[in-house]
């Protein structure tokens, strides 16, 4: 489950092409912070802190307490944006948020165990679905969503209602939609293929 981080944000920066490369010079990260009502605030954040904060198993759902001014304003990430060739963040938009109120977010779906029966017979898994879309508390945010699929077997197929979801997650993603199939490969059908008289 998500554990809070604490990330130092400085408030009133200046807005504008100019001050945002003179920030990410300085290495730090141009900012907003919406939400709950309240009006945007610019930030800006220290990108290895940033970094920091995003490269932990949480990764962009982690649950950061932003601390602007000596505050705490629970947060998580809404948006981010990179350079489009060097891929370097240019700014991120904060997402205020309650701790008790439940929130949409996107999370990785992880599979796990190996697919025996499918591979034997010379077939491949096949994972369609890499994420889901659920709704937990900020807190409750789990790092991905496990699916089991040693179980898996050639042209069969596992789907969203295989998943377990941690306790206080919901999803309204269809139960039906695939995540993953056991799938033939090209050389696994020659090969089961009968041979030519």
């Amino acid at each position: 489950m998500s554990q809070q981080l604490v990330l130092v944000a400085e408030a009133g920066r200046a807005v504008g092409t100019r001050e945002s490369r003179r920030l990410r010079r300085e290495g730090k990260v141009p900012a907003t912070v919406y939400g709950l009502g309240r009006d945007p605030q610019t930030v800006a954040v220290d990108w290895r802190e940033l970094r920091q904060a995003l490269t932990t198993d949480m990764g962009v759902n982690a649950f950061i307490d932003l601390q602007i001014g000596g505050k705490n304003q629970p947060s998580l990430v809404k948006e981010i944006q990179r350079h489009p060739t060097r891929r370097d963040v240019i700014h991120v938009d904060f997402l205020r948020v309650d701790p008790n109120v439940v929130v949409e977010v996107e999370v990785d779906i992880e599979l796990v165990g190996d697919a025996d029966q499918v591979t034997m017979r010379g077939g491949i898994v096949e994972q369609l679905l890499h994420s889901i879309v659920i709704s937990a508390k900020p807190g409750d945010i789990p790092a991905s969503i496990a699916l089991d699929i040693s179980g898996l077997t050639l042209q069969g197929e596992l789907k969203v209602r295989d998943l377990t979801l941690p306790k206080g997650t919901t999803t309204e993603v269809d139960p039906d939609d695939v995540i993953v199939q056991g799938a033939m490969t090209a050389a696994g059908e020659a090969a089961a293929a009968p041979a030519a008289d």
